[in-house]
């Protein structure tokens, strides 16, 4: 087929990760054989480019099937002639809570089939509104060709990436559903209880002052995102480095129990690094304990971080299994292609 990819590459750029969760999608539909373009309202022309020339992003909008990632794509010339049209979201609880309790326009309309990364969404135990739309939820892909597993440790320590807030958080039906500010600050003294170091690249503004400080009398450690993942490349080799993932994630995702799972930790995984993730539901979906560890306390992580230090090497290949099993983007789009029919 012919299948077009929208969403943000260069429209924030400089940031690997972010780079890396549209990709994911297109080298893993182009591995299956298709014919993959990709499209976005780019404002920064430099960065990609750099992507285009290492990864090679035709954008011919005539296609049979759009996946558009948060329906980033709303040109009516262009929507209007493809059939199948994807509304892809990868931001689960937060798109549909803007919708229903904010009014927003998600760009909802316009689509044909409905697919969301938030695992859980639809069922009864989720308070994530549906929006009146039959979500198909899907794991997310990675293309392990990509991803090979990691040799060397270079950060002895548990790292993650992302941004302190990202966006505005919502209140709806009396739950609070914020940014991993206000999901991490509960475990503000964990380095304290641990010889583990804690290594964030975490893009937090100047002005946050009490929680810089915070974090910092507490023992973690800080680094700019752009500085070791401003690019596919260098966002890869940060996590390869590291020995392992501690996965702080937006409260709103904890909250809701919406079942999200993180692309970044995937990469984690397919690279042999173990993960120890904070519950959002997404252990009902996925294997725990051995390589992957989900979260809910600081006892919780204490107990991960012994159970990797007393056999890293079972826990690292259990990381890749896991990947190779449940992530790979062969399998993960295969299904999600037979799902739409």
């Amino acid at each position: 087929m012919k299948i077009l990819v929208s969403g943000m590459i260069a429209g924030d750029p400089h940031q690997g990760g972010a780079t890396w969760a549209v990709l994911q999608y297109i080298l893993g539909f182009r591995r299956l054989g298709h014919t993959v373009s990709f499209i976005e309202p780019k404002v920064n022309e430099e960065y990609f480019r750099q992507v285009d020339a290492e990864f090679d992003l035709p954008n011919d909008p005539h296609a049979d099937v759009l996946f558009n990632i948060s329906g980033m794509l709303t040109e009516e010339s262009i929507l209007s002639r493809i059939p199948v049209r994807v509304y892809l979201d990868i931001d689960p609880a937060f798109n549909q809570l803007w919708h229903a309790a904010q009014g927003i326009n998600m760009r909802f309309a316009g689509h044909t089939h409905y697919v969301t990364i938030g695992l859980n969404v639809g069922q009864p135990d989720c308070p994530v509104p549906t929006c009146g739309l039959p979500w198909i939820t899907t794991l997310q892909p990675i293309v392990l060709e990509h991803w090979p597993v990691a040799t060397e440790i270079r950060r002895d320590a548990l790292t993650t990436i992302g941004n302190w807030r990202g966006y505005g958080s919502i209140e709806y039906n009396g739950v609070f559903y914020g940014q991993k500010a206000h999901s991490l600050r509960p475990f503000f003294d964990l380095p304290t209880r641990t010889k583990e170091r804690f290594l964030l690249a975490m893009a937090i503004h100047p002005d946050e002052q009490k929680d810089l400080a915070a974090l910092t009398a507490n023992g973690w450690q800080l680094v700019a995102p752009r500085d070791v993942a401003g690019s596919p490349d260098s966002y890869r080799q940060f996590i390869q480095q590291s020995k392992a993932e501690f996965g702080i994630a937006k409260s709103g995702y904890v909250v809701s129990r919406c079942g999200w799972f993180s692309d970044r930790s995937i990469c984690y995984l397919a690279s042999g690094r173990p993960v120890i993730a904070q519950e959002t539901g997404f252990s009902r979906f996925l294997p725990t304990g051995n390589g992957l560890f989900a979260f809910q306390t600081a006892e919780d992580v204490l107990t991960a971080i012994d159970a990797i230090n007393a056999d890293y090497r079972h826990h690292a290949q259990a990381a890749r299994a896991i990947a190779e099993e449940y992530f790979d983007s062969d399998k993960v789009l295969t299904k999600l292609l037979e799902k739409l029919g």
